[in-house]
């Protein structure tokens, strides 16, 4: 079982990859459109049967999507200098 500060630090990894992996948000339409996918994706995970759903999917999507939503606040929100 994860504690929340191991929640916490796999959400932030994921965070960093992405981070380096992909520009920042140009918009908030745009940090908005990918938190969708990642919802879209858990959401899709989540419908199917219980007996072929994969806990470990489920958990990943929601990590990218915890992920998502710190950029989204990161490159959105924040005043630039």
């Amino acid at each position: 079982m994860n504690t929340r500060d191991d929640l916490v630090s796999e959400v932030v990894a994921e965070l960093e990859s992405a981070t380096t992996k992909f520009a920042a948000f140009n918009s908030a339409h745009e940090g908005y459109a990918v938190l969708l996918e990642e919802v879209d994706e858990l959401w899709d995970e989540v419908k199917n049967n219980q007996k072929t759903c994969s806990i470990e999917k489920m958990r990943r999507e929601a990590v990218q999507i915890a992920a998502m939503a710190l950029r989204f606040i990161e490159d959105v929100c924040e005043e630039k200098p």
